[in-house]
């Protein structure tokens, strides 16, 4: 049979497929619209299966906020080139994965794969990643999601750096303006710290620092009476490295995050995620 160049035209707005690819499936499905996009989905999952052992480096991490600004979600979502991650349909999917992921508060890329999609709830995410990849061409990987819901007085806050590349959630006081949460998400996005202040530091993460601190100082010849004023003031510089409110602070670096937060309000800050495109994806992808 024949299908006309307007059922082609439609069907290839709704799936995003080839043209020839919806021309084939609509002869297939003898002119039924429902049943071609059934055809195509199918064939898109046989093709992702392809595609699914290559390397997805690439993409882009998003992130959403509720209105009230009590809760967050941020996914990481891979694909093999940064021309894939720069599409429009790309961009949309992943967002739209975040505000699910933040919607329906899921803590894990595995438990939001196996969710009804929020855009089409016929089909899974998984599904529909999987028909992006036959459409775009690429192998896609959702590697990581969260979801976050702000404390009582506080509220969560965000900062996507390099277009994309380094995504960061932070729960601070709630008090806190606009700037300030914009320069706290930026430090953590520029800084990399991997603790909020020295009282959140594990007690066998200070343990070993100072057994290191103590061994180099020995080995230098340093008294033993000495080693350990040595090793605290390394365990010091330590602590300005990783914990974010002893960092200097990046618009200023005369002084430290902690010292801005006090002059702001006194501002308090419970914890931060940093998604860094790449960190997410299973060694050997």
């Amino acid at each position: 049979m024949t299908v006309s160049a307007q059922a082609v035209k439609e069907l290839r707005e709704k799936t995003g497929a080839g043209m020839m690819d919806c021309q084939r499936a609509l002869v297939e499905a003898g002119g039924d619209m429902e049943e071609a996009i059934k055809i195509l989905r199918k064939k898109g999952l046989a093709a992702a299966a392809k595609k699914a052992g290559r390397v997805a480096k690439d993409g882009l991490v998003a992130v959403a906020l509720s209105p009230c600004g009590k809760k967050a979600g941020m996914v990481e979502l891979n694909c093999e080139t940064d021309f894939v991650a720069r599409t429009e349909q790309y961009q949309k999917l992943v967002q739209a994965l975040a505000e699910q992921a933040m919607k329906e508060e899921v803590t894990d890329a595995a438990a939001l794969a196996s969710r009804p999609f929020i855009g089409d709830t016929s089909h899974t995410v998984a599904e529909v990643i999987a028909s992006h990849i036959a459409t775009i061409g690429e192998n896609i990987v959702l590697s990581r999601a969260m979801h976050w819901e702000a404390a009582e007085g506080m509220k969560m806050g965000s900062y996507l750096h390099m277009g994309g590349k380094i995504g960061v959630v932070v729960e601070l006081s709630a008090s806190a303006d606009e700037e300030t949460v914009k320069d706290v998400a930026m430090q953590v996005a520029a800084a990399e710290p991997r603790f909020v202040d020295p009282a959140s530091v594990p007690a066998e993460v200070v343990k070993e620092e100072k057994e290191i601190a103590k061994a180099q100082a020995a080995a230098a010849g340093k008294p033993e009476a000495v080693q350990e004023k040595i090793a605290e003031g390394k365990l010091a510089k330590f602590f300005e490295q990783v914990c974010l409110v002893e960092q200097p602070f990046v618009k200023d670096p005369n002084r430290k995050v902690k010292e801005i937060l006090a002059e702001r309000g006194n501002i308090r800050v419970a914890r931060f995620a940093r998604f860094r495109l790449g960190e997410g994806v299973a060694q050997g992808e």
